[in-house]
């Protein structure tokens, strides 16, 4: 796709449901030396980080390939404790927030229940630079504002996420934290953004310095309840031309089709901004406008026997919603799998035994 020279390249393109392909469709090219990962940090089986000789067969997502190239291209990877700084953009309400940022703490708590958000995350830290460091489990929210007002408008453009980040610096909302800062950019409903629905839920990137002064990773991820739930927020909700003869929609967890829709393409956003945050780190394909990363490998897995437009299996509380992963407080979520460069396998720890 051709881009004007400034624009950025888009990473993370969630694909609809019946798009979906097991690892081992993608076409790849010829392998090249893979660096060596350091384990030390590798996990038990059951959080997603075995290797492919402990790990039992069936915690191997069926899709799992050893011809999906996934290689190093020697940029860094946020081996430095992150700190999150939030941009919570347009009318967002207490109770749609709570969910994303209970995810978002969830990541670096390692007291939730199994299989919890923590062990997914521990796939994600197997990733390392060419130091050896692995991507780094402590995630914390360090600073959050609202613009309840809508600065920038209630119609965005991609460029208008960086001008947001640059409006937060320049009014001191937010600090310039260059050496652990990760800035996320959350829509609410209203807020309508360039190509979400047609072809994007979310994307990360970093910023331009000539735009914003600074050089720093970023994601943007739009609420899709009230404009696409069928594409953006799948499998709490189905596209209209499923309806009556594909799967039924699943119950969402925290009770919000969009937000909790959006809980699973945040932790889509993270791991692939935390493993290749200048687009030069951990991908496949040779094309570095357009790669497949760690997260677009398993896009639509969430359980054993996932992949091809199935979901897996997951697992119901009392009232029928689905999850996969435990949180903080008693949270629970329902979050796609990533690519283990361990076992070249789709995982998470609600893999069955």
């Amino acid at each position: 796709m051709s881009l004007l020279p400034m624009l950025p390249l888009f990473l993370s393109f969630l694909l609809l449901p019946t798009l979906l392909y097991s690892a081992s469709t993608y076409p790849y090219h010829t392998p090249q030396q893979k660096q060596p990962l350091n384990l030390h940090q590798r996990s038990s089986a059951s959080a997603g980080g075995g290797s492919a000789a402990t790990l039992p067969d069936s915690k191997r997502y069926e899709g799992s390939s050893d011809l999906v190239d996934l290689r190093y291209h020697m940029g860094p990877v946020l081996s430095t404790p992150m700190r999150l700084y939030v941009i919570w953009y347009g009318r967002w309400t207490p109770a749609l927030q709570a969910p994303i940022r209970d995810f978002l703490l969830s990541l670096s708590d390692t007291s939730a229940a199994a299989p919890s958000a923590a062990q997914w995350w521990s796939t994600v830290s197997l990733y390392t630079d060419q130091t050896g460091s692995n991507v780094s489990r402590s995630l914390s929210i360090a600073a959050e504002v609202s613009d309840l007002a809508a600065s920038r408008g209630r119609s965005l453009t991609r460029l208008s996420v960086q001008q947001l980040i640059a409006d937060a610096l320049k009014a001191s909302s937010l600090p310039v934290d260059h050496r652990r800062g990760v800035y996320l950019v959350f829509t609410a409903p209203e807020i309508a953004m360039q190509d979400f629905c047609r072809a994007v839920c979310g994307f990360h990137y970093f910023t331009f310095a000539s735009l914003v002064g600074h050089t720093l990773p970023y994601a943007w991820v739009g609420h899709s309840g009230a404009q696409c739930p069928g594409m953006c927020a799948y499998p709490f909700a189905v596209p209209s031309y499923m309806a009556g003869g594909g799967a039924a929609a699943m119950r969402p967890p925290n009770g919000d089709v969009g937000t909790d829709g959006m809980v699973s393409v945040v932790a889509h956003e993270l791991a692939e901004l935390s493993t290749n945050p200048l687009v030069n780190a951990w991908y496949a394909g040779e094309d570095p406008t357009a790669p497949t990363e760690i997260a677009d490998l398993c896009e639509g897995v969430y359980g054993t026997g996932g992949g091809g437009g199935y979901t897996g299996q997951m697992s119901k509380d009392g009232q029928g919603r689905s999850y996969n992963i435990n949180g903080r407080g008693g949270r629970r979520f329902l979050v796609q799998w990533v690519w283990s460069p361990v076992v070249k396998a789709c995982v998470g720890p609600n893999a069955m035994v």
